[in-house]
């Protein structure tokens, strides 16, 4: 439960209000329709349920003063939200096809770990439901539905996920050879600043001027001249761009994802970051040694099925996009 439990945290702050489905009627008025702006087969998603997904991200979205792209932002927030509801609620009408089951007692479970790990009361966990405009039966009837998600790609996608030995010794003579037997690299940028709430202009216009830097490095200029003359970070342009050693776990995640996989000399970007696009290259690495294979089989055996699973669920719902009836009526 832990790990489930986990992954619903996110609820608390986006559950989408799952009986706002229903056609509200006041007496002697006319009959209030939403609008739809899905459907998925035999089901629809609202655009009320769509905007408090959104909710949680707009605010960033709206701090944009161009109003044409605050626009464009939003617009392609919308249909990258949308998109992954409807992928749910595909997996949602699979489950249920598969006559998978959550019981109350499952939710209520799953409830009361939220609680606890958000230090939580009833009491406190209304207040915070309601100041989202959601009610308790709301947010039960959401963390269902990801209960259901979720067993439904352990049921249904798990079992096709096969790792062998080999696969697990290829993994480990991969680590020995690359990214994982680097414990620290000595890291030069170049920075291509971009100003907040870059325009899609501004960021292609940042992409080729990155992209001509590492040009030049690659056709044989020195590193520390390119920085020194094309490099916006004020604090390492004078020197070519140095920053220093820095061992795993002490840099932003995506920038240890890419830096940590190059080799000594290599050159790479461009890589966003908080202030603009960076190209970095690596001038030095220390590299440590692996345990024992029989040591670390267990722990490479848990992660090639935590990325095949990943694969497969992804190829799963696309199979459940090819086949369904899916009606995108967003404007």
């Amino acid at each position: 439960m832990r790990k489930v439990a986990f992954m619903l945290l996110v609820a608390l702050g986006g559950v989408a209000q799952a009986d706002t489905k229903a056609v509200s009627r006041n007496a002697g008025q006319k009959i209030s329709l939403e609008r739809v702006v899905a459907i998925v087969n035999d089901s629809i998603i609202l655009q009320s349920e769509l905007d408090a997904r959104l909710t949680p991200m707009i605010a960033q979205a709206q701090s944009i003063t161009d109003e044409g792209e605050r626009k464009r932002r939003l617009a392609k927030l919308a249909s990258q939200i949308l998109d992954e509801m409807v992928n749910e609620e595909l997996i949602v009408q699979a489950a249920e096809s598969a006559k998978i089951e959550v019981e109350t007692s499952e939710v209520q479970a799953a409830l009361d770990e939220i609680k606890q790990q958000n230090n939580l009361d009833d009491a406190g966990l209304a207040q915070a439901l309601s100041a989202q405009g959601y009610t308790l039966q709301n947010y039960k009837a959401d963390l269902r539905r990801q209960l259901m998600r979720l067993r439904a790609v352990n049921t249904i996608v798990q079992p096709k996920i096969q790792i062998t030995d080999e696969d697990i010794k290829a993994r480990f003579d991969q680590m020995q050879r690359r990214s994982e037997a680097v414990s620290a690299v000595r890291l030069s940028d170049i920075l291509i600043k971009l100003p907040d709430h870059a325009t899609e202009q501004q960021i292609n216009e940042g992409k080729a001027k990155a992209g001509k830097a590492v040009e030049r490095v690659k056709g044989g200029e020195d590193f520390v001249a390119v920085a020194k003359d094309m490099s916006d970070d004020v604090s390492t342009k004078d020197t070519g761009g140095e920053l220093g050693w820095f061992e795993r776990g002490s840099i932003n995640p995506d920038w240890e994802q890419v830096v940590f996989s190059m080799e000594k000399g290599d050159t790479r970007g461009p890589v966003t970051g908080p202030q603009g696009l960076y190209v970095f290259q690596v001038t030095d690495v220390k590299k440590s040694e692996l345990k024992p294979f029989a040591e670390m089989k267990e722990q490479l055996t848990r992660e090639l099925k935590r990325r095949e699973l990943d694969k497969q669920t992804e190829t799963w719902v696309q199979e459940l996009r090819k086949k369904a009836y899916i009606d995108i009526k967003l404007q």
